[in-house]
């Protein structure tokens, strides 16, 4: 209200003095100024003009990144499966036989066994017998040597099987001892009658033709000697594998492990 006041003062002022028509013209202007809506004169105005204000900077939340996950591990690729190793048929293994083979002690259906004396090896070049191994043999056939046209006696062995780090796998083929013998037997009974039969024939024999006691015994003698070298001719002599010696295993089909 102090301002109105002031302001009607200074119109009747303005009037009083010249009341020409400038001053009719402020008082006017001011009346007009002095019905628009009162201003607070008490408000803080700002000194710079027309700016803009500038807005707080807003902090921008960020989310942390996530770890990466780690990339799963390839599936383990299945190891290669080896071929089996083989032998063909032919195929020729060296053993030794593990005790003495004879006719006067074993019979037909015993067996024995052979220590593979070396390596056995594939077309490529792997071992599938390794030195070491253990063959069986079985006694097939043996009979001693019945005369002296005999060199040889009968023996047939036949390989079953062959163990092999602890394995076993049959074995099909044949085997051949290279280092068998003939011993002689001590004489038996048989023997003894050979000779006997010998002497007594040959005594016949001497009677008849010197129709006395003295060609009787010159006949025995004859007939004694040649007895005996009948005995000697026909004694048996057995069929000796020893130990240690070798036989040889030749593979009758393909042999796999």
């Amino acid at each position: 209200m102090a301002a109105k006041r002031l302001a009607i003062l200074a119109l009747a002022l303005a009037a009083g003095c010249g009341g020409d028509h400038s001053a009719q013209m402020a008082a006017d202007s001011l009346s007009r100024d002095l019905q628009r809506v009162p201003v607070d004169s008490s408000a803080v105005l700002s000194d710079q003009a027309g700016a803009t204000p500038v807005a707080a900077p807003v902090a921008v939340k960020r989310t942390p990144k996530a770890a990466p996950r780690p990339k799963p591990k390839p599936a383990p690729q299945p190891a290669p499966v080896a071929a089996p190793r083989a032998l063909a048929a032919g195929t020729t293994v060296a053993t030794t036989v593990d005790r003495e083979i004879s006719s006067r002690t074993d019979k037909a259906g015993a067996t024995v066994t052979g220590t593979v004396a070396s390596d056995v090896m594939d077309a490529s070049g792997r071992v599938v017998i390794p030195a070491g191994s253990r063959v069986t043999l079985t006694i097939a056939e043996i009979h001693e040597s019945e005369n002296k046209g005999d060199k040889t006696g009968k023996l047939t062995l036949t390989p079953t099987a062959v163990e092999i780090a602890g394995q076993s796998y049959p074995l099909d083929g044949s085997a051949v001892a290279l280092d068998r013998t003939l011993r002689d037997r001590k004489t038996n009974a048989g023997d003894v009658a050979k000779v006997g039969v010998g002497t007594a024939a040959g005594a016949i024999v001497g009677r008849v033709i010197g129709g006395s006691t003295k060609g009787a015994i010159i006949g025995g003698v004859i007939g004694g000697a040649v007895g005996t070298q009948r005995a000697i001719e026909t004694q048996d002599r057995d069929v000796v594998v020893p130990a240690s010696s070798r036989v040889e295993v030749t593979l009758g089909g393909t042999f796999t492990r």
